[in-house]
């Protein structure tokens, strides 16, 4: 049989095209199978092994658990390409719902409602898994620099389908460095918190009509608010940061007007 060397060249293109354009087929092959071996663990019927359950008798009403919380990160990697990579190799032991490149390009990579590995050792008020209870988003980002304009339309909107579909509460938009103060700083001092506040994803401050009553305990403002204390210098670093970024790197402690905004946000928390 006559081989035209013209269909050769058309074969190694396409072939070059595929590989090129579905770099993570074999990653998606194992998402799809570990998605598999957990959907078959919750058609099992439970094993009553628990004492003193003696009986299975399964409900009819049930449905599945629901993120009530978000997650803001930056990615301190240098692209998102370095970031897939990151999320894609088992030994990383680490992944998000999302990623958004600073073009604006939105990534998913986890469905919502399994449990992405972005949290670490965090805490939230009283919750003291927030992988388990939140939804986490990475935005392509080294730390050192602003945040592109589209990549926050981008977020926008994606944090307005999350809101509405699983009826997040306001104050539940959150950052990395807010739930692990002493060990994260995500999604840095530039990262536009008012911006998202007004669009009704996080909390703001108005400390028009506040006042700071003698005695005031900032520290238990902070937890009321859902801080961890117990390293209290990084979680003030960790508030300025969100809330007052032109001076989170001077210091550890609130003047008069951080304390106001301090009460304006515990007030609304």
């Amino acid at each position: 049989m006559k081989v035209f060397p013209h269909l050769l060249l058309l074969l190694a293109a396409v072939t070059i095209y595929s590989c090129a354009h579905k770099p993570y087929a074999a990653t998606n092959k194992v998402y799809r199978k570990q998605a598999k071996q957990y959907a078959g663990i919750i058609r099992q019927q439970p094993v009553n092994d628990i004492p003193p359950v003696s009986d299975w008798i399964g409900t009819t009403n049930f449905n599945l658990r629901k993120p009530n919380y978000v997650i803001i990160h930056h990615t301190a990697q240098g692209s998102c390409d370095s970031t897939f990579r990151t999320f894609t190799l088992t030994r990383t032991q680490v992944s998000a719902h999302y990623v958004i490149c600073s073009d604006g390009t939105v990534h998913h990579m986890l469905n919502d409602y399994l449990r992405a590995w972005h949290a670490g050792a965090a805490k939230w008020g009283n919750v003291t898994d927030m992988n388990s209870a939140s939804i986490g988003i990475e935005l392509d980002n080294n730390g050192f620099m602003p945040f592109q304009p589209q990549q926050i339309n981008s977020l926008i909107v994606l944090l307005d389908t999350l809101r509405h579909r699983y009826n997040i509460p306001t104050a539940n938009f959150i950052g990395h460095g807010d739930i692990a103060p002493s060990r994260k700083v995500d999604p840095s001092a530039y990262f536009p918190w008012q911006q998202l506040a007004e669009k009704g994803f996080g909390l703001w401050y108005d400390t028009t009509a506040i006042t700071v009553p003698e005695g005031f305990n900032a520290l238990q403002a902070l937890r009321i608010v859902g801080y961890d204390t117990r390293d209290s210098s990084a979680t003030i670093k960790a508030f300025k940061r969100h809330f007052i970024p032109a001076d989170s790197t001077t210091g550890t402690n609130l003047d008069e007007g951080e304390k106001k905004i301090l009460i304006s946000i515990m007030q609304k928390s």
